[in-house]
């Protein structure tokens, strides 16, 4: 699959040069943004299974936290890099700021293998990260949630040990966690759910309904799979998908409920009775309405942007599109989600998990949606009203949205000498 090592960080520094610019931000806010306020490298000696032990190097960086308390997940990852955890942490900024819940943003990760960890080696791994970064945690200060390679096991092993030092139970110091810790209905699917919801706006943008619309889907993960099914079930056609073994396509449209039958039982998409293979590298410029990458970063470069075919893209992914794509994909009018409005879906049920957390009251799950969906209708109302008032894309007017909202958290404030 495409990927032409565009680093992270210096791809959201670029895109918020040309906001900061187009909204007139004043130097200090500009320096001050284009850095982390902190970050931690921490090194995690564990225990192996066959009795020798490993060091490991795990990362937390907090960009901003202007808002209230830095918020993002935890990856577990051979590619995992202190530009990378920094990139994250600041887009988790200006995801919170355009859907309006009161975080920063922060990041963090372990350069591992998960697949290659036994359980006990991953809780013994996740306990010692913990440990090390204790003392800028907390429900009021740093909240994780998963992400690549941790999952709601892991999180429940974040608040046991986080709870244990402070020697009390304390639910609200991560979310994403199982149900019985006080973890939220609605939260498995809640990306999947805010990208049917951004793709259900962008196709009223342009006049046509999502039902009948046709969609591919890169990455066929937690995000992808519910995106893919959540769009099928509200009628779209979802004629292709991938993941890392193969793609598939079926231009009648696939049958998501049975696919995702086949990839419980097989962990891949590949060898589906209902499709037949394709390139994957093809399935970025299939002839579709709506592309969503929901796998990694940096697919749609200027090498291939050219070739895309879809009327729009909805970012599932975190930086699926490099700068050098942007205006490619402008100039052949390609409506374009960007990350920080589309997959924010999982930062905003994270925030209402939280809130349940904090209150001991908790929602049924149409509740959940409910609220979900006026945040993300919303979010997008903002994003393309920002758009429309600075004429650019909505890229940058999502990040001017984001930038105008801590900005103005950051001048009440101010700089504490």
């Amino acid at each position: 699959m495409p990927n032409d090592q565009t680093n992270a960080f210096e791809a959201m520094q670029a895109r918020l040069r040309v906001a900061s610019q187009l909204y007139g931000l004043d130097d200090a806010l500009f320096k001050v943004f284009m850095a982390p306020s902190r970050s931690m490298i921490v090194s995690l000696p564990v225990l192996m299974d066959n009795g020798h032990w490993e060091v490991f190097t795990g990362y937390r960086v907090q960009h901003n936290i202007a808002r209230g308390p830095a918020k993002g997940g935890i990856r577990y990852d051979l590619n995992v890099s202190l530009d990378e955890v920094k990139a994250l942490a600041a887009w988790m900024t200006w995801k919170c700021a355009v859907v309006d819940v009161p975080f920063g943003g922060g990041k963090g990760g372990i350069v591992c293998d998960p697949s290659r960890l036994s359980l006990g080696e991953k809780e013994r791994l996740t306990r010692r990260y913990i440990a090390e970064i204790m003392d800028i945690l907390g429900p009021d200060r740093d909240v994780p949630a998963p992400d690549m390679g941790t999952d709601a096991q892991t999180m429940a092993w974040v608040l046991d040990t986080y709870s244990m030092h402070v020697r009390r139970t304390e639910n609200a110091v991560v979310t994403g966690k199982p149900l019985g810790l006080g973890g939220s209905l609605g939260r498995n699917e809640a990306t999947g759910r805010g990208i049917l919801i951004t793709a259900r706006e962008a196709m009223q943008r342009l006049g046509k309904p999502l039902a009948g619309a046709t969609v591919a889907v890169q990455g066929f993960g937690n995000v992808g799979s519910q995106a893919a099914r959540l769009l099928h079930e509200a009628g779209a056609r979802v004629v292709a998908v991938s993941d890392l073994q193969g793609a598939i396509k079926n231009d009648r449209g696939l049958d998501i409920h049975a696919l995702l039958k086949h990839v419980a039982e097989t962990r891949t998409v590949a060898g589906f009775k209902g499709a037949e293979p394709m390139d994957p590298a093809a399935l970025l410029t299939h002839a579709v309405d709506i592309l969503v990458p929901a796998a990694s970063e940096n697919q749609i470069t200027e090498t291939n942007a050219a070739q895309v075919r879809a009327k729009v893209i909805v970012e599932g992914a975190n930086g699926p599109t490099t700068p050098e794509a942007d205006p490619i994909l402008l100039e052949n009018g390609v409506l374009v989600v960007p990350d920080i409005l589309a997959n924010v879906g999982g930062v905003t049920v994270s925030y209402f998990e939280w809130v349940q957390n904090r209150q001991g009251f908790y929602w049924r799950e149409r509740e959940v949606n409910e609220r979900l969906v006026d945040y993300m209708t919303h979010a997008f109302q903002a994003t393309f009203a920002t758009t429309d008032k600075y004429k650019t894309n909505p890229r940058i007017g999502a990040y001017i949205l984001a930038l105008d909202r801590v900005a103005q958290a950051m001048r009440y404030r101010g700089f504490y000498a």
